[in-house]
């Protein structure tokens, strides 16, 4: 893994060099030739620096907590514009950080003089409280980036600086920039280095976990995680070199191509790259509306996973690699909770897979849903998407990318949330149906449609669509009668059908007998008769939560097939339970 990072990171062209990462700023402080400042530039999606000045936790940790980082900073620190509730200890701690600061540009005034005039604009009183009150007045807060611009020009962006801040670096650190210690094996390249004892923190993670600030992938600060005498990242042997490489990867990686899933992150990049038309796991995350289909049978739409080798793309494609790896925080460090590789045309092949199995009627009927985002298919599990544990989603991930059989557990939580939402009417959730659906596919039962499937085997679910006719037998004949036969016998139906079945089977016939017209009532006996005919009229005693499962299948397909396909008397009312449907796509 860390291999395939410091080849990323080489392959892109990142700064590696230690001392040295892109940066980000918010706001732009210009100043003249003279030191004169001339206001803030504000920039809304931040102003980019490829290449800035970077002070390593190491060098901090050398400062003893006085110093600060050079050209690019923080307001507080520059200009010290505090936030309103810092106590006198923090604003102290912040001065002498501004201090120090300043001691920098006026020591770079070696190699860059015109930083001397900015170091003195940022040592007198009233040019602070000026840049201060143009800050205040764009709303900067005290924690945004900021920079130089100078006659039109950002020292940041020269080059004039790099030999005077290694040299300044070594001299914070005082080893003469050499690491101290015996040479190891690098773990990430396999020459012999002195590793490092500390490796730079990875960004990007504070929505899932990490420190603001930042997050070491290695560190070892516990007398447990010491071994054979070796102190802290000697524990596992990176070159500095290499530490920055893979922490340069990373922070790409996470900012470029990641993609949050609830409390962790997938981070992947594939080895010749992918175009995004060709990019499996960008349709994964995203999703994709699929062409329309008829429900009466025709295949789901591939979209873009299914590509023609008569193109030539289909060769090259599979000689492909992808890599991922999901990644959150905990505890001050970077969690990987997993990490997968392997072949470009098997992963597209098992999403196409995904995609496929999850595929399920529109609740309107008449089309297939909407193919859902990966999110969506998390998000049928849980009430709150905040609610599923992080091994849930690493598990689930495993799921689409390999192509494996879904978790009872799975199907047992989007079960109970479906049941709620049948019970409550509150609507159909698209990926969580297709999500029961899709546990059936992968046990091998190839008769479950993503439409009705009238001959399917399974007693409980023909069950199912006996509940969801006997409910529009009962709307047609009493109209809305508030809590109907769903809302008061749904729950015990699909777990003791054989008790509540038959006790609606005999209240169907005072049903039948309120319809005025006799088409109709005809009309619902041959439905019923059909279904009864399919059980083998031997409805079953109890059902297993999987049975529970094809139940609610069956009650779903049942519903989305009849509001396409309506009664024959014209003055029927609409055969469906549920009227009112409001579940997310």
């Amino acid at each position: 893994m860390l291999d395939l990072l410091v080849k990323y990171a080489a392959e892109n062209n990142l700064v590696v060099e230690p001392g040295f990462a892109p940066k980000s700023v918010r706001f732009v402080l210009q100043f003249d030739a003279a030191g004169r400042y001339l206001g803030p530039l504000s920039y809304e999606r931040h102003l980019e620096f490829a290449r800035a000045p970077e002070m390593s936790f190491s060098d901090l940790k050398a400062l003893k907590g006085s110093g600060a980082h050079f050209l690019v900073e923080t307001a507080q620190v520059v200009t010290l514009h505090s936030a309103a509730t810092s106590t006198d200890d923090e604003i102290e701690k912040v001065r002498g950080k501004h201090d120090f600061f300043i001691s920098m540009l006026r020591d770079a005034a070696s190699v860059i003089p015109e930083l001397q005039e900015v170091a003195d604009a940022l040592d007198d009183d009233p040019t602070l409280c000026s840049i201060r009150d143009s800050l205040a007045a764009l709303r900067a807060k005290p924690t945004d980036k900021l920079t130089f611009m100078i006659n039109g020009n950002f020292p940041v962006n020269s080059d004039a600086w790099y030999s005077w801040w290694r040299s300044y670096r070594r001299n914070i650190r005082g080893d003469g920039g050499v690491s101290v210690g015996r040479a190891m094996v690098c773990f990430a390249t396999g020459e012999c280095v002195v590793p490092a004892a500390t490796h730079p923190k990875i960004s990007g993670l504070s929505d899932v976990g990490g420190m603001g600030v930042g997050s070491p992938l290695i560190g070892f600060d516990k007398d447990a995680f010491l071994s054979y005498g070796l102190e802290q990242s000697t524990n596992a042997a990176v070159g500095d070199l290499a530490a920055s490489a893979y922490r340069a990867a990373l922070n790409d990686l996470i900012e470029r191509h990641s993609v949050r899933l609830a409390t962790a992150k997938v981070v992947y990049w594939y080895r010749g790259g992918a175009t995004d038309a060709s990019d499996p796991l960008a349709d994964l995350f995203s999703g994709e509306e699929q062409a329309a289909v008829d429900a009466a049978g025709a295949e789901i739409a591939a979209g873009g996973l299914v590509r023609s080798f008569a193109t030539g793309e289909g060769s090259s494609i599979g000689e492909r690699l992808y890599y991922a790896m999901t990644v959150s925080g905990s505890a001050g460090r970077v969690m990987v909770r997993d990490w997968e590789t392997g072949q470009f045309d098997s992963l597209r092949s098992c999403i196409d897979s995904w995609f496929g199995d999850l595929g399920i009627v529109h609740r309107e009927g008449g089309r297939l849903a909407p193919r859902p985002k990966f999110l969506a298919v998390l998000g049928g599990l849980v009430r709150e998407l905040g609610d599923i544990p992080a091994p849930h989603v690493t598990q689930l991930w495993r799921v689409a990318i390999r192509g494996l059989p879904f978790p009872a557990q799975f199907m047992a939580a989007a079960l109970h949330r479906a049941k709620t939402e049948i019970i409550a009417n509150t609507g159909f959730n698209h990926a969580r149906m297709g999500l029961l659906r899709a546990y059936h596919v992968r046990k091998g039962d190839d008769k479950l449609e993503p439409i009705l499937s009238p001959e399917h085997p399974s007693a409980a679910y023909q069950c199912g669509r006996l509940m969801a006719i006997l409910a529009s037998l009962q709307r047609s004949a009493l109209g809305d009668v508030g809590a109907g036969v769903v809302q008061r016998f749904y729950a015990a139906a699909s777990t003791t059908p054989a008790l509540v079945l038959a006790r609606l089977l005999r209240t169907s016939q005072f049903h039948l007998g309120k319809i005025q017209q006799p088409a109709l009532a005809s009309w619902y006996e041959g439905r019923i008769a059909e279904v009864m005919g399919r059980i083998d009229h031997q409805i079953p005693l109890t059902l297993t939560l999987e049975q529970q499962s094809l139940f609610a299948l069956g009650y779903y397909q049942q519903i989305a097939f009849d509001r396409v396909k309506k009664a024959p008397a014209a003055v029927a009312a609409s055969p469906v339970e549920n009227e009112e449907e409001t579940g997310n796509e």
